[in-house]
């Protein structure tokens, strides 16, 4: 049995590695979540390794309120960063495995092609610094760690922006929603049925990983479609980034070139579409 410590157990990634876990019956799981494991106390973290021992961290735990990481940078940091830091460093200590999560959002979003995992990030916000900061710092106190960026979450569990859609799609008649911000919709199910791949398999190759579901949309493409699967009938309006202005910049292109991990670990990558369907149609089951 490898034992494995999970962070964030209560988010989207999360809860979607806790169920497909059902199916890998050689993997032990500790779940936890702040109210078992506080990841910013320095104590907390070390008395839980040293208790546990585990093989592998994966660690899905973030502060991921972007535009509110504008007013709190501190605390939007102390997670994103000073905690990854913590938890590798224990890592290091027991000769665990931790694989951590991360963002497209370390971009500037400048590109036109995908981005490999070898251009050099540049992010434009709090969140994107603090998660870049954490990378930073995972690969110098935890050389043998894996980083896997994703995009654009979503899933059946937790607050995300297919379930805003969904709900806000049949309360009103018309949504504005920005169609100058393109990258892949990523369903957190297909990221965690990865991740539990990547451990089970036994072939652990450090490093810095891009993962999301095939195919490129919009935030107005993915609303469309969202309506479209749903059946309702709000009528959906392109509109410009600068015309919805939030606190936070976001990246125009953040679409994530996945060759490196679909050749090492020989995995196919579902298109975005067909992993909305699937979510949409376990959220109509429920």
């Amino acid at each position: 049995m490898k034992k494995i410590l999970l962070t964030g157990s209560r988010g989207q990634l999360g809860c979607e590695i806790r169920c497909a876990s059902a199916r890998y019956s050689d993997l032990d799981i500790f779940f936890t979540d702040l109210d078992e494991l506080n990841i910013t106390d320095e104590g907390a973290v070390r008395s839980f390794f040293s208790d546990l021992n585990p093989d592998y961290i994966v660690n899905c735990a973030a502060y991921t309120a972007v535009d509110k990481a504008e007013d709190e940078p501190e605390l939007c940091f102390r997670v994103n960063r000073d905690a990854v830091a913590l938890l590798a460093s224990e890592a290091c200590k027991s000769n665990a495995k931790m694989i951590h999560i991360s963002t497209d959002y370390v971009f500037d979003g400048k590109n036109h092609r995908p981005y490999t995992e070898d251009i050099l990030p540049d992010p434009q916000n709090v969140y994107g610094r603090s998660k870049l900061d954490g990378e930073n710092l995972l690969m110098q106190v935890c050389p043998q760690s894996m980083i896997l960026r994703t995009s654009w979450l979503y899933s059946s569990f937790a607050a995300n922006f297919v379930k805003t859609m969904m709900s806000l799609g049949r309360e009103r008649d018309r949504l504005n929603v920005v169609f100058d911000q393109i990258a892949s919709p990523t369903y957190a199910a297909d990221l965690a049925e990865v991740i539990l791949h990547i451990i089970d398999s036994g072939k652990f190759l450090p490093g810095l990983y891009h993962y999301a579901n095939e195919g490129v949309a919009s935030w107005y493409d993915l609303a469309c479609r969202v309506q479209r699967l749903v059946g309702n009938t709000c009528l959906v309006i392109p509109i410009e980034t600068k015309d919805y202005p939030t606190r936070a910049l976001r990246p125009h292109y953040s679409v994530l070139n996945k060759e490196k991990i679909k050749s090492t670990y020989g995995i196919r990558i579902p298109h975005w579409e067909d992993a909305l369907e699937r979510c949409i149609r376990l959220m109509q089951e429920k």
